[in-house]
């Protein structure tokens, strides 16, 4: 039997713990491989964001799906990391897969790109600044572009493009911090988007913190998201492969990753608490 633990209470450091109770007042939240996430939609996500934006509480919204959570079984440092986020969206497929099949059932599959989406257009409803930081240079301002088209009274606190050297990070944060946004979202991949977050969340004091991964490229218009057929049937990442085979080598750890949950369904996989 292997056996492998997890992180999931009081060993983060620099980080605030959680716990499987405080997460249940509002939503219910499971363990996937040993990594939190959490069975929520979209009109929870957006309630969640209302509220902390309302109270001025600072929550760091992080997407899961297989491959972020097939790293952490391998880099502990990762893991730790990530544990130090607030709400994990079931981004994937083959997390609502590996649900059903623990008898941990999610709600609905909440992807970044679309939360980041419903976020933006609560955002021009509710009058909250958007700072988007990310991509390559030109992009982040393109998406601001089309934003305000679709959104009218959206407001952009300002754009800043993720190709900055580590001794021009305190400047970006202070540009950020100056701008004053309500909502913070970073697209520079993972896990450099999640350092950049949890190294300065503090600092910036941004009520809400998203990685949104290359979601800025495809609501520019630079990558071609998958028809809504395929998205709708869980399909999308064959349209990925297809655009980009050079994904060939990330897709590969989708089945590594369903027969760790073949074997915890079976019990020859066991997480425990530190």
């Amino acid at each position: 039997m292997l056996l492998l633990r997890s992180t999931r209470c009081g060993i983060i450091v620099s980080c605030m713990p959680f716990t499987l109770r405080e997460s249940c007042e509002w939503m219910k939240r499971h363990e996937i491989l040993g990594t939190p996430v959490d069975a929520l939609t979209y009109g929870d996500a957006v309630k969640k964001v209302r509220e902390s934006i309302g109270a001025r509480k600072s929550i760091w919204i992080l997407a899961i799906n297989p491959e972020k959570i097939m790293k952490t079984l391998k880099d502990r440092k990762l893991k730790e990391l990530l544990l130090c986020a607030d709400l994990f969206i079931p981004d994937g497929v083959g997390i609502l897969l590996a649900g059903k099949i623990l008898g941990k059932p999610f709600r609905q599959r909440v992807t970044g790109v679309d939360l980041l989406m419903a976020l933006v257009a609560e955002a021009a409803q509710r009058k909250w600044r958007i700072y988007l930081l990310g991509a390559e240079p030109g992009v982040a301002e393109a998406v601001a572009q089309k934003l305000e088209e679709s959104y009218p009274g959206l407001e952009i606190a300002g754009t800043r493009d993720g190709y900055f050297k580590q001794e021009e990070e305190k400047a970006v944060v202070a540009e950020i911090k100056a701008s004053k946004p309500d909502l913070l979202f970073v697209g520079m991949g993972s896990p450099k988007q999640e350092e950049f977050i949890q190294t300065y969340r503090q600092e910036l004091a941004v009520p809400v913190c998203m990685g949104v991964g290359g979601s800025f490229d495809v609501i520019s218009g630079k990558k071609k998201r998958a028809p809504m057929i395929l998205q709708k049937l869980g399909l999308e990442w064959s349209w990925r492969l297809v655009k980009e085979p050079t994904r060939i080598a990330r897709m590969s750890v989708l089945p590594k990753f369903m027969l760790l949950v073949l074997k915890e369904k079976f019990g020859l996989l066991k997480f425990e608490e530190e």
